[in-house]
């Protein structure tokens, strides 16, 4: 077993299947906003006004999912292990994206978006967690770093395989995956569908990982004394720790901003004239630019955080970037390149490249016995919130216009992560071998 210090082969281990497990999650995570026009379309919403709303609809269904799935497996991780959920939430998602390329409605595809996001909620806590408790107080930070910066590269291979042209030029077949598949098994399916396959199937094979892996002996520990574990309404019974947990959620709501509004409804934006790209902006294209910069920003975020041994001051400084980022992608695009577009939307991504410090933050603030529930249900909430944030914006684009809107409900985010900040008790190097008192 991993002793608390030592970071050996099978500490390595978990960090590997963490990352691995990360870059699946994203993957399916981001894989609907890549592809949902073309999924849309086989189904038979063909208007640009269903294909926004149902869109948005089907994103919300799997944000809920999350909601719901990020309290489920927090709460197992702290009674039955983060192993346990790490796997658990793996194999669920990865069905999930199987029984994707299948849904043949909207009512059937809004079920499995749901599903494949009560999947997609675990695995990220139940990794951060397991890394934090292995490594030593002073480097856990290099190993969060390298699940969440490699981990948010599994949306470069979404947009890479949901983008038809890019596997077109590369295969010499102008449909792309469907159509080399169909030339060597004769098999019809439409690329949407091969992508979601592509993800559950690369899951499954990350299941094979599982041997080798031990359980954090900081639980194990835990787990054989009295204390009381995984009760998520404990941080709701004491104002401290509600707040404490009430600001560890709010420091990552300008990310999910980013990527639910600027980046995901970018082709909306710009098919509006709202922008005024002079060229066709693709949302694949938008995502996968994005996150090569919250990968780019998630690296640098974590070496700095190490070198400035301080969590709070690198969150501020990327608040601080990601403010000026949001004037720059609406005020500073217009008659501009797509390309130059694109690169608004990678600096968009390394502006909001605090993900692995602002989950880290979360699972440093608390006691083993709830460590778990926390880490898993704080970025999830995160992402559950793209729901209120949505309907903030819709709710504000008639009176504010578009670019009002989305301006307004981004600073209302970013104010209320610096105030959690700056509220926030520095967590560097914090020793997390203790237990909360319930």
């Amino acid at each position: 077993m991993p002793q608390k210090g030592k970071l050996n082969l099978q500490g390595w281990m978990l960090i590997i299947v963490a990352a691995l497990g990360y870059f699946v999650d994203i993957y399916d995570l981001i894989l609907f906003n890549v592809i949902k026009h073309d999924s849309l379309i086989s189904l038979g919403i063909t208007d640009p006004e269903g294909l926004k709303n149902n869109g948005i609809q089907l994103f919300n269904w799997q944000m809920g999912g999350m909601l719901f799935g990020g309290i489920l497996w927090g709460i197992l991780g702290d009674k039955k292990g983060r192993i346990k959920v790490l796997f658990g939430s793996i194999l669920m998602y990865s069905l999930a994206n199987i029984a994707n390329a299948f849904v043949t409605d909207i009512p059937s595809y809004a079920f499995v978006r749901f599903i494949a996001g009560v999947g997609l909620a675990g695995e990220l806590g139940a990794g951060i967690t397991l890394v934090a408790e292995v490594m030593s107080k002073e480097t856990r930070g290099y190993g969060t770093m390298i699940i969440v910066t490699f981990g948010v590269l599994g949306a470069v291979l979404a947009a890479f395989v949901g983008g038809e042209e890019y596997v077109a030029e590369l295969t010499g077949n102008p449909k792309g995956l469907s159509g080399l598949i169909h030339a060597i098994t004769g098999t019809s399916l439409e690329n949407w569908q091969i992508a979601y396959i592509i993800g559950g199937v690369l899951g499954l094979m990350l299941l094979l990982l599982r041997v080798g892996t031990l359980e954090s002996a900081m639980f194990s520990k835990m787990h054989h004394g009295g204390a009381k574990k995984g009760d998520f309404f404990a941080l709701f019974a004491q104002r401290e720790r509600f707040l404490r947990y009430l600001r560890a959620i709010m420091i990552g709501l300008p990310v999910w901003y980013a990527i639910g509004i600027l980046i995901a409804l970018s082709q909306d934006f710009a098919t509006a004239g709202i922008i005024k790209v002079n060229g066709e902006v693709v949302n694949g294209h938008a995502v996968m630019y994005a996150y090569l910069g919250l990968s780019a920003g998630d690296l640098l975020s974590g070496l700095l955080s190490q070198i400035w041994k301080s969590r709070k001051k690198v969150v501020v400084t990327y608040l601080i970037f990601c403010v000026i980022m949001i004037f720059m992608y609406f005020f500073t695009t217009a008659g501009k390149s797509v390309a130059y577009f694109y690169w608004i939307c990678f600096l968009i991504g390394v502006s909001t490249g605090f993900w692995a410090l602002f989950v880290t933050m979360a699972a440093e603030q608390f006691g083993t016995n709830i460590r778990s529930t926390v880490t898993t249900t704080v970025p999830n909430f995160v992402r559950g919130a793209l729901i209120p944030i949505t309907w903030a914006f819709k709710l504000l684009e008639q009176p504010l216009g578009t670019t009002g809107s989305a301006i307004t409900v981004g600073l209302a985010c970013i104010l209320l992560a610096l105030l959690s900040v700056l509220y926030s008790h520095e967590t560097f190097a914090k020793d997390l071998d203790y237990v909360e008192t319930m």
